[in-house]
């Protein structure tokens, strides 16, 4: 089983980015798929969640107009589209797999963690 995340990097507050996160090893329709962030000295939040089987999603508050999740099925691929950057932003970004394939932002229910990209947003 492999998740590996990709598109993290520096951007000025207001820019875009678009993190990927392709997984590999499990049936990937079977599960939902979550990205999490731990910011410096804070704790793994949620950030949002898609279920691969009846594509329901969830964001946390903080995000929730500025970010979209999305998954490719045929890649077994899912992005965050992050828009409307904030220097709050800031922190690595983890994507994690989880089954049956239900939207959750509690990372103990994740079977299968990715090794994370770094997210700044800074001027």
């Amino acid at each position: 089983v492999q998740l590996v995340e990709s598109g993290g990097g520096l951007v000025q507050p207001g820019g875009s980015l678009r993190l990927s996160c392709a997984a590999s090893g499990f049936t990937f329709d079977d599960y939902a798929i979550g990205w999490f962030r731990q910011a410096p000295g804070k704790e793994r939040e949620g950030v949002s969640a898609i279920s691969n089987s009846d594509g329901n999603t969830w964001y946390r508050d903080a995000v929730r107009g500025r970010f979209t999740i999305s998954s490719d099925n045929a890649r077994s691929t899912v992005y965050l589209q992050m828009n409307s950057l904030k220097p709050e932003d800031t922190a690595v970004y983890y994507c994690a797999a989880m089954r049956p394939s239900i939207v959750t932002a509690n990372p103990d229910m994740y079977d299968y963690w990715g090794q994370g990209t770094q997210v700044t947003v800074s001027s």
